[in-house]
């Protein structure tokens, strides 16, 4: 599976262009339980049992879940370790469990659970245990338990007469059966195993490995279904452990060129044949795989697709191309269905627009999928003016995305505050399911654990911290976040000054922080350069708090637009998240810019690679968004005439990220005969002020190495008198 793409792209009702885009801590044993409560269950009693072994024939696993307390046993041979574990058949809440020991009883040994039978977590530590009956009280989950033996109490094996898990279920068991939609016009019905099913899911962001990890905070958010973009030989984990706790996942299948990573490339879906057998092939082979698993919900081919051909074709060409990757949509769909009669095939785009295309080519799909943000409530109105005859489900759904809200005054997507976010997440469910009878549910955007850029803007638990939008999914799913500890409310951000933040400087950061539970509140000041260098990973920057919910922060070296963070965690799991924009400057300097727009000769120029020409010119003409750009090889220089002998004292270099390592700061009086005023060999880019005493009419920076493998750019070369 590949994780989703963070930069989501325009959705809804009109085309537009497609933007790019632990375990639970062992503990000693008290081997006195409280009384059990009035609504445990006994849940293991008959239940599917095995161990590490067996001392006999008459000594099997099963004899210690079948209810007599005398009469028979499990017994392991005579080492260690051993263990035994028994299947309750679903995740349950557990309670206790009770072991009556035969003679060869345990003296050390651990109680875990787990969700797959691979990954345990221990609930209890036993140590020093002297036989008899042991009644533990345990906190956890999960579908399998086991007595895990480290030390025998003599020279047998391990003995149990009986091995008695208690606890509790949602009474709910896991759906199965074969998933249909079922129903007519305008009012149908998603049904597993003939009961009716609404998708109340999330799309699926941490590593397949991390999923019994994660899991039951799913499951306890309410989430019945995951969806994921890629289906393949290492699905299998994850599919496992979502039917552990009762989910079902939305497998996908990825086809050129869709959103998001791992789906680029410009296939021509009129003549590529070769590629199109081979899609057909790849996927009935994971179809034939996974298709009797009891996690599959249903299968879902492509992902916007018809959107993201916009992007390799035009004009009539680009109608063709859609028209021929909605057929072979279909053409996949009648595959599919060919080997899986019993799960439904739907296709996934970023815009109604799309619609007309599958309803056109695809009759074979049981059910339309969208991916929608701010534009989601609409997404009625335009079903029921485009005339379609099938339902659909949201794939992809929540707050508003960077293409749909205004630029701040930085000229960046000015990011919804965490209130606004949590907001998106309910108004989105609250449309899906006021579509009643058509929109059959959604899967919304992100279960993810991301903590940069993209994490912010979407995921719930970013690096495992869970938002206030976490807590709306949560009640949107399940209908109460009743008794939960929720984050702390940023509100009022503002930065100051917001557009000219002097490198290397400060500038304060200041909001209104409360928690809701009264909790104590600690801070993180972060940083991240996406717009400024293309950089999306967040980074604590240096600050002090200066009270009252004040910061200074010290901004970074490299000019441009930042996006800075306040992060204010409770020690309970959970954090409230506000940004703003904050421009970066150069640093003033005090004077007069004699180089500006004065004669500027180099070594040489690119003429045209990105976004030059870059003429020297372009270095001395006052502006941050032009630049002199070198060739690529050592050594070069760039020289500015001042038209007479003048003092100066400083110099101010902005470096583009094609900057000098080692470089000498001459002046001529002759433009001749030079002499050496400044040296370096330690140069890192951004911005250089320099002090120098001289008076001289030409400056030139001799530039001997590169520290980059282009050559060197200047978006400015001051020189202050």
């Amino acid at each position: 599976m590949t994780t989703a793409p963070y930069y989501r792209r325009p959705a809804g009702r009109r085309a537009v262009p497609l933007l790019t885009l632990g375990a639970l801590v062992a503990s000693s044993l008290a081997l006195a339980a409280p009384p059990a409560q009035a609504a445990e269950t006994l849940l293991s009693q008959g239940k599917p049992a095995t161990a590490s072994s067996q001392e006999g024939a008459g000594y099997a696993p099963s004899a210690a879940v079948d209810g007599n307390l005398t009469g028979t046993r499990w017994a392991s041979r005579w080492s260690d370790p051993q263990w035994f574990q028994v299947d309750l058949g679903q995740r349950s809440d557990l309670s206790r469990v009770v072991l009556t020991w035969e003679g060869a009883y345990g003296k050390g040994y651990q109680i875990q659970a787990s969700d797959n039978g691979t990954d345990w977590r221990t609930l209890k530590t036993v140590t020093g245990g002297d036989g008899g009956t042991d009644e533990i009280a345990v906190s956890g989950s999960g579908r399998y338990v086991r007595m895990l033996g480290t030390e025998r109490s003599g020279g047998y094996g391990y003995s149990l007469w009986e091995f008695q898990v208690y606890g509790t279920t949602d009474g709910t068991p896991p759906a199965t059966g074969a998933v249909q939609v079922t129903g007519s016009q305008g009012n149908w019905q998603l049904t597993v195993g003939g009961q009716p099913y609404t998708v109340k899911g999330l799309t699926w962001g941490p590593a397949i490995a991390d999923a019994p990890k994660y899991m039951p905070d799913v499951k306890s958010m309410g989430v019945n279904t995951i969806r994921t973009w890629g289906t393949d030989g290492g699905t299998k984990p994850l599919l496992d452990s979502a039917a552990a706790h009762g989910i079902k996942i939305v497998n996908g299948f990825w086809l050129q060129p869709g959103g998001g990573p791992g789906s680029g490339g410009c296939v021509n879906y009129v003549t590529d044949t070769t590629y199109k057998n081979n899609m057909l092939t790849e996927f009935a082979k994971w179809v034939e795989t996974y298709k009797s698993h009891p996690a599959t919900l249903m299968w879902n081919v492509g992902n916007e697709s018809v959107l993201g051909l916009q992007n390799c074709y035009s004009g009539a060409e680009l109608e063709a191309q859609r028209n021929a990757y909605t057929g072979f949509v279909n053409d996949v769909a009648k595959k599919i269905h060919s080997i899986d009669p019993d799960h439904p095939v739907t296709s996934t785009d970023a815009w109604t627009g799309a619609w007309p295309y599958y309803k056109r080519n695809a009759p074979d799909l049981d059910l339309y999928s969208m991916n929608s943000y701010g534009d989601i409530c609409n997404v009625q109105e335009d079903w029921e003016e485009g005339g379609y005859t099938k339902p659909y489900i949201i794939t992809e759904g929540g707050p508003a995305g960077e293409w749909e809200v205004p630029d701040d005054a930085n000229g960046v997507p000015d990011e919804p505050t965490d209130v606004q976010k949590a907001e998106g997440y309910t108004k989105a469910w609250d449309c899906v399911t006021g579509h009643r009878g058509v929109a059959l549910g959604a899967t919304l955007f992100h279960y993810g654990v991301e903590h940069d850029f993209g994490g912010i803007w979407f995921n719930l638990v970013p690096d495992g911290l869970k938002r206030l939008s976490y807590y709306a999914v949560k009640k949107a799913y399940s209908g109460s976040t009743t008794g939960d500890n929720t984050p702390p409310v940023v509100t009022n951000m503002a930065v100051s000054p917001a557009s000219s933040a002097p490198a290397g400087g400060e500038f304060t950061v200041r909001a209104d922080v409360r928690d809701p539970d009264g909790d104590p509140v600690t801070y993180k000041i972060l940083l991240s350069g996406n717009y400024a260098n293309g950089d999306k990973r967040l980074v604590e920057a240096k600050w002090r708090s200066t009270g009252n919910g004040t910061f200074a922060v010290t901004a970074p070296e490299k000019l441009g637009v930042w996006k800075v963070y306040i992060q204010a965690e409770d020690g309970r799991g959970n954090a409230g998240i506000e940004t703003k924009s904050v421009k970066v400057v150069a640093p003033p300097v005090t004077g007069t810019n004699v180089a500006l727009n004065k004669p500027t000769t180099a070594s040489s120029f690119q003429q045209s690679y990105g976004d030059c020409p870059c003429e020297p010119a372009k270095a001395t003409d006052g502006r941050a968004d032009t630049r002199w750009a070198s060739d690529w090889s050592d050594p070069q220089w760039i020289r500015v005439d001042l038209g007479a002998a003048t003092a100066i004292r400083k110099l101010q270099l902005v470096w583009d990220p094609a900057y000098a390592k080692s470089y000498e700061v001459q002046v001529s009086d002759n433009g001749t005969t030079w002499r050496t005023v400044h040296t370096t060999t330690a140069g890192n880019g951004d911005i250089d002020t320099i002090d120098v005493a001289a008076t001289a009419r030409h400056v030139r920076l001799h530039l001997t190495a590169r520290g980059t493998g282009w050559g060197y750019s200047l978006h400015e070369f001051g020189v202050y008198s």
